[in-house]
């Protein structure tokens, strides 16, 4: 499978889970193509100021790797400020939210993959 930038569908998710602005959503992979292994897999990006509020994961388990911009993530309650080429994971059962605290837009590669394979 081959797709050109253009090909791929973007998502628009205001305050996303009680978060602020506007988040983008480019899918590298649609949920029909990752054969039953997760949900998402793309490039989230999230304007200064915006975030994704806090939420936890059940089912399943949600890397970042941060690409541009600067980052306050919540891991479970302890703060750290990452920056490009830095990482997160999110364990299912535990939580995190991040927030976009520099002066240019956060860009991040997401994925979220299931704790036990979903039957397709």
């Amino acid at each position: 499978m081959i797709k050109k930038a253009e090909d791929l569908r973007v998502e628009y998710s205001p305050n996303l889970k009680d978060g602020k602005g506007t988040v983008k959503i480019i899918n590298i992979l649609e949920n029909k193509d990752n054969h039953g292994t997760g949900r998402l897999f793309g490039v989230s990006i999230i304007p200064v100021g915006g975030s994704i509020g806090k939420h936890q994961h059940v089912g399943d388990f949600e890397t970042y790797y941060i690409l541009k911009g600067k980052a306050l993530v919540n891991d479970n309650g302890q703060e750290q400020i990452l920056g490009p080429g830095d990482m997160t994971h999110c364990n299912d059962g535990d939580y995190h939210s991040i927030e976009n605290i520099g002066d240019c837009d956060l860009e991040y590669i997401a994925v979220i993959l299931y704790t036990k394979q979903k039957e397709q």
